[in-house]
């Protein structure tokens, strides 16, 4: 797309940010079109559009930091270009989910049923899944069991495909776009709050462990993406090879931290304040 030649992954390292805009147009224009072409199917088809979108500048990021895993000897220096591109993929993931909240607030009712109502029915499987629990260390144990499988999936993806996390990234991007965008409208009408108090309370509640879930699923999809570019360039027999799986086995049991500590927020943290 056009927005490739304007924003390249090298600037973006020094400006992530910007990536929130490219996740929030990416995802409009994927659920327009969605809508236009196949509105049938539109709740899986906008999730496509959108990596397909999204693909040929991420994967760009991974081959990027798969060639500073080639050229870098130094464990801190990797870690520094790594967190850089990390932020971008958290700042690509609020875009999105900024995206299609707008679009869930502000589409009719009935469109919103075929946009989103695959994401509705993921939602409505997790609450039956989750609504009997009584004990919290219950609870955190299928959270993380749940969301290790997603882990491995990220894994699997990006080994496979490169970039295949992506799609991880945008998929939940999208269930947590309308578990926000139901929370805010149910809320308005139950008690008849402001938006912004209650758009605020929707993304603190459920951003707070969302950013460090897709955070983790990123660490583990770029591990994965690192050592596939490697092999895909044959350096398997090089000096630097032994460093490229060090470094991704770091990343990968980071992203078991971050995991650990997004089921612990949701768990331990968010009820709480909700």
């Amino acid at each position: 797309m056009v927005i490739e030649g304007i924003f390249s992954p090298t600037h973006a390292r020094g400006h992530p940010w910007e990536l929130f805009f490219i996740g929030l147009v990416y995802s409009v224009i994927a659920v327009v079109m969605s809508l236009w072409v196949f509105r049938g199917h539109a709740s899986i088809v906008m999730v496509a559009f959108t990596v397909i979108a999204a693909l040929p500048f991420v994967h760009k990021m991974i081959s990027t930091e798969g060639e500073y895993d080639l050229i870098h000897n130094s464990e801190r220096t990797l870690m520094q270009e790594h967190s850089k591109a990390i932020s971008m993929f958290v700042f690509l993931f609020i875009g999105m989910v900024a995206g299609y909240s707008l679009l869930y607030l502000m589409l009719p009712d009935a469109v919103v049923i075929d946009v989103f109502e695959v994401q509705h029915g993921a939602i409505n499987t997790d609450i039956a899944a989750t609504g009997n629990f009584i004990e919290p260390t219950t609870a955190l144990s299928q959270i993380l069991a749940n969301n290790l499988i997603v882990l491995l999936l990220s894994v699997v993806f990006s080994f496979l495909y490169g970039a295949g996390a992506l799609f991880i990234i945008t998929w939940n991007a999208s269930v947590m776009a309308t578990v926000i965008g139901y929370f805010i409208k149910t809320n308005i009408v139950a008690d008849g709050s402001s938006y912004l108090v209650v758009t605020t309370q929707g993304l603190v509640r459920y951003m707070l462990h969302g950013i460090p879930e897709i955070a983790a699923f990123m660490l583990a999809g770029l591990a994965s993406g690192i050592v596939s570019f490697a092999l895909l360039k044959h350096d398997w027999d090089s000096p630097n090879f032994k460093l490229v799986l060090k470094d991704a086995s770091f990343l990968f049991l980071l992203s078991l931290v971050f995991v650990l500590m997004a089921g612990m927020i949701e768990v331990y943290i968010t009820p709480v304040f909700y």
